[in-house]
């Protein structure tokens, strides 16, 4: 069952059961220590990169993409691996902080520990990179963790958690994988009761998310959301157009545009954005589908993708490449859209295919005013060839993560905390933010020393302590 050797709809019993499990494991877990954590994590890090092949596959499998873009998801899965397992010791561990005047007399510590068993649910559109996000840093944080793969690809996380407890035997039942449709995801976040998971990471739409954060409030039990997005790029008057437009023609197609990050509007100075047009139109009618990315994983997905093109050209928007007529099958063509009213559905909400909207701006003060208006707020992009330009760009912007001059620069590198706000959802995975998401802080102080004012004992005489007192509140009102 939750070791991953059946693909049945699991309910809240087998659930219950699978928390069991890992709660067990976890405590020898949290007891190893983080450099046995770190050997047993790095070890089942190279058995992943020895069968690289074999999760391409059933990820290609599960989601349609090119294997080629299959192998790169299994690579961006291994770097974060090797970060979070290299890194949970100098993030984690107890260090000292300073106790300031007042506390002279106290060593002060600071140290994380482990929450206890994570449900993690993860998505269909990148079913092992995501989720692992969550899944490989609350291991190396000191927990457990079941896991609810999508109904779509629940072949990546059967596979995943059997991987797990052929390099770890010792510690399989610290991944364990439950299958099933939404209601064994609710059912893992609280919906039928207590699960008894400590947290729950979760990736997909706000709809669902507000269902699980719902489930989650019932008893209490703290929610991380990555939710998509509607990511914009902007393109100064100074930018190097053929990098722009091959970046957003990538940002925008790979993955048929399935990606929570991906480009999905470009607001461009109205000087270059005649020439910016051309330039996306001429790369994005190169690509073969089939070949250059694959078909809409989600069926249903394909009316949404419809819908928001007609929409947008009804509400006046132009053209440049493809439409309504390429989109009837899961393997749509690229379509490029210009001029589209800021009040679209194209432009409010996530379409997640192979579309992309390029609007004229007057400047970049209406291009950040247009790209921080959007209920989304999770990755951007800003392109220009000053340096400080774009960082001060990139200052303005409200979207939790933002590449100049690339575009989801971010994903690739560990250290950096990923995730949103609004409709994109809360919390961070990724980096030392990811790290402590998964851990409780757990605080302690030794007394060094008598203070020469006790403020914490009745054996203080009342006037003293009030000289006390008053010295501290002189001292803060001068400096």
């Amino acid at each position: 069952m939750t070791d991953g050797t059946d693909r049945a709809a699991h309910g809240i019993e087998d659930i219950r059961a699978a928390v069991g499990r890992g709660r067990a494991a976890g405590r020898s877990w949290a007891a190893l220590g983080a450099r046995e954590r770190r050997t047993a994590l790095l070890r089942w890090k190279r058995a992943l990169a020895s069968r690289a092949d074999e999760f391409a596959e059933v990820i290609a499998a599960e989601t349609g993409k090119p294997v080629h873009d299959a192998r790169s998801e299994v690579l961006l899965t291994l770097v974060h691996l090797d970060w979070a397992a290299r890194n949970a010791s100098r993030v984690l561990g107890r260090r000292r902080v300073r106790p300031g005047l007042l506390s002279v007399h106290q060593r002060a510590l600071l140290a994380y520990r482990p929450l206890g068993v994570i449900g993690v649910i993860g998505p269909w559109n990148y079913p092992l990179y995501t989720p692992m996000g969550s899944i490989g840093y609350a291991l190396a944080a000191g927990n457990a963790v079941v896991f609810k793969p999508s109904e779509l690809t629940p072949g990546v996380g059967v596979l995943l958690a059997r991987s797990f407890g052929e390099a770890v035997p010792d510690h399989a039942d610290l991944l364990l994988t439950v299958t099933g449709p939404g209601s064994t995801g609710a059912a893992l976040a609280g919906a039928d009761g207590p699960a008894g998971v400590d947290k729950v990471a979760f990736t997909g739409s706000p709809g669902t998310a507000r269902k699980v954060a719902a489930a989650c409030a019932a008893t209490l039990t703290p929610l991380l959301a990555e939710c998509g997005g509607k990511d914009a790029v902007l393109v100064a008057a100074d930018a190097d157009l053929d990098a722009a437009a091959d970046a957003i023609v990538w940002g925008a197609m790979s993955n048929a545009g399935q990606t929570c990050a991906g480009v999905e509007r470009v607001y461009a100075d109205a000087s270059v954005h005649e020439a910016l047009c051309a330039r996306v139109v001429s790369r994005a009618r190169a690509l073969v589908p089939g070949d250059a990315y694959g078909p809409l994983t989600l069926p249903s997905q394909l009316g949404v993708v419809e819908r928001h093109v007609k929409e947008a050209l009804v509400d006046g928007g132009t053209a440049e490449l493809g439409g309504p007529d390429g989109l009837r099958s899961r393997l749509p063509g690229p379509v490029v859209l210009s001029r589209v009213p800021e009040d679209s559905p194209a432009m409010t909400e996530e379409t997640f295919g192979p579309v992309v909207v390029v609007n004229p701006v007057r400047d970049m003060d209406e291009a950040v005013e247009r790209a921080n208006a959007s209920a989304y707020s999770l990755g951007a992009a800003v392109f220009t060839r000053s340096k400080a330009a774009g960082l001060a760009l990139a200052e303005r912007l409200h979207s939790g993560a933002v590449s100049v001059n690339s575009v989801l620069g971010f994903a690739a590198i560990p250290s950096l905390p990923f995730g949103g706000a609004g409709e994109s959802g809360y919390g961070r995975i990724h980096g030392e933010e990811g790290l402590r998401a998964f851990a409780a802080p757990h605080s302690v102080t030794v007394r060094r020393f008598a203070p020469a004012v006790d403020l914490m004992s009745f054996a203080t005489a009342r006037e003293k302590a009030a000289r006390a007192v008053e010295l501290g509140r002189k001292l803060h009102a001068r400096f």
